[in-house]
């Protein structure tokens, strides 16, 4: 068991409930991995088994290094797994630097990127395609830690559908050919520390955030012609928060986690169905729902976490009854929070400092507990096979039991640094890192399921 850490309060908080649903919508989603934090968005994979213990000489089926960086999460429908990339490219040139208010630990552009989206072979992690989708000499090289490749792809197994921000959103058949592309101009970020929002998926409708330091809005496309049903307009600085799109009741609702309000959209035609303020600048975790609560957080200027009822929300919820709990400690930055089963698990800020409430009652279940070794995480956690992994950048990534009373099962050490969150499938794991995409797998484990088969 973990050691709690000390001199750290347990989280507080009241009754709340929640369970993800699936925003990919189709037969198949549920057995893949095709968008960031997983089929249900809520950082779970259903069938999922994958290794718990692996190193570099040890349960790596395949890795392939990768020609350019990116932090998006590896998505993988059928036996492909498929990744965006940043590719620098062509002689350097003077370097471009950051000139907005507040950069800071930012990197200068000195060459033309390719904006790339790659298909390997599950199976060998052989090349299948690569399509260069544009060239283009950035406007904003983005914060030393980040990438020009943040946001993660998003696919329904007929078309795979990749946002690089102010270099293009562009759809492609399985094969790899474009079907439609837009351009939606160039966004200016907050302190110039780059993009990340990944588009959302639900049926034919494709949702994106676009909260910058210009004109903010919130749009939906039909998925199949890039056609734009509905577009709103926002009053937000810039967010890095991916949109969380379920159904309640008899409405479909988009929800948007930012600075100034987390807002609820009708999908349908675009109408605000409610809002809540209490969130702080620099929102990037993602939100998660279940059980009519959705629950955000982030940790910037202050720390917040905010759970919200569904049943009865209209309007402006600030400060009403609406918000069934709400905590001030713990909560998380970057990393977005995984929901598994009747357990919400969130991290501090970016550092490896664990906690898990109970979802019915808000009571501390485990912790919060400070993780051997983790110093630095930008990868949101995940769960698989009552297990929960957990990666930090410096390549180390923790697995631990999903109970009641947590205890560490491995602490597996990669040579990569790693910011993309894992992929789970079958009973591989993906890791992206910087310079190597990982297919972790126990095939001895394989071949046996196969054989008893």
């Amino acid at each position: 068991m973990l050691p709690p850490e000390r001199n750290i309060p347990p989280p507080m908080g009241w009754l709340f409930s929640m369970l993800g649903c699936f925003l990919v919508h189709g037969e198949d989603a549920s057995r893949f991995w095709p968008q960031w934090r997983g089929p249900m968005g809520n950082g779970v994979a259903l069938h999922a088994d994958p290794p718990v213990q692996w190193s570099e000489d040890h349960h790596v089926a395949w890795k392939v290094e990768l020609p350019g960086k990116g932090h998006a999460t590896p998505i993988v429908w059928d036996e492909h797994v498929y990744i965006s990339a940043a590719i620098p490219v062509g002689p350097k040139k003077d370097p471009v630097y950051n000139q907005a208010e507040g950069a800071h630990d930012n990197l200068s552009v000195s060459r033309d990127h390719l904006f790339s989206l790659l298909a390997y072979r599950r199976s060998d992690g052989m090349p299948a395609w690569r399509r260069d989708l544009n060239r283009v000499f950035p406007h904003e090289g983005g914060h030393e830690t980040g990438s020009l490749a943040s946001a993660s792809p998003v696919t329904d197994g007929e078309r795979i559908i990749v946002s690089f921000g102010s270099h293009g959103l562009y759809c492609l058949d399985m094969q790899g050919e474009v079907l439609w592309s837009r351009d939606f101009g160039s966004m200016q970020t907050r302190h110039a520390h780059g993009e990340g929002a990944s588009p959302a998926l639900y049926g034919n409708r494709l949702v994106i955030n676009w909260d910058h330091e210009g004109q903010s809005f919130v749009c939906c496309l039909d998925a199949a012609s890039g056609k734009e049903l509905w577009k709103s307009a926002r009053d937000e600085s810039t967010s890095w928060a991916t949109p969380l799109i379920i159904e309640h009741a008899e409405a479909t609702q988009v929800i948007v986690s930012a600075t100034d309000k987390i807002r609820s959209y009708h999908l349908m035609t675009g109408e605000v169905l409610w809002e809540c303020g209490g969130l702080s600048r620099n929102v990037v975790a993602s939100p998660v729902a279940g059980h009519g609560i959705v629950v955000a957080a982030n940790s910037y200027d202050w720390q917040a976490m905010l759970a919200i009822r569904l049943d009865g929300a209209k309007g402006d919820l600030t400060g009403s009854k609406q918000i069934a709990w709400s905590m001030n400690r713990l909560t998380p930055y970057v990393p977005s929070p995984l929901l598994y089963g009747r357990k919400l698990y969130f991290l501090r800020h970016l550092q490896g400092i664990l906690s898990c409430v109970d979802l019915i009652t808000g009571e501390p279940v485990a912790g919060p507990f400070r993780l051997p070794r983790m110093r630095v995480l930008f990868a949101s956690p995940v769960g698989a096979s009552n297990r929960i992994y957990i990666t930090s950048r410096e390549g180390i990534t923790l697995v631990m039991e999903h109970s009641d009373q947590p205890k560490i099962l491995a602490v597996n050490q990669l040579d990569d640094v790693f910011s993309a969150s894992p992929a789970l499938v079958d009973g591989q794991l993906f890791l992206r890192g910087e310079s190597f995409l990982y297919c972790l797998e126990d095939r001895s484990k394989t071949a046996q399921g196969e054989s008893a088969h």
